[in-house]
């Protein structure tokens, strides 16, 4: 945990709240794209 504190006071709040949300929208995006490639099977018409 002081590692975190002391890197918070060496690059700045904006940059540690910046890095923060970056690692939480990406598990986001893998997810929306893991639906979006599956998109195209979902919509097949079945045969």
């Amino acid at each position: 945990m002081d590692v975190l504190f002391s890197f918070i006071s060496e690059v700045g709040f904006p940059i540690a709240v910046s890095i923060y949300l970056l690692y939480r929208i990406e598990s986001k995006l893998d997810v929306l794209i893991k639906s979006i490639q599956d998109l195209p099977v979902l919509l097949k018409p079945e045969a």
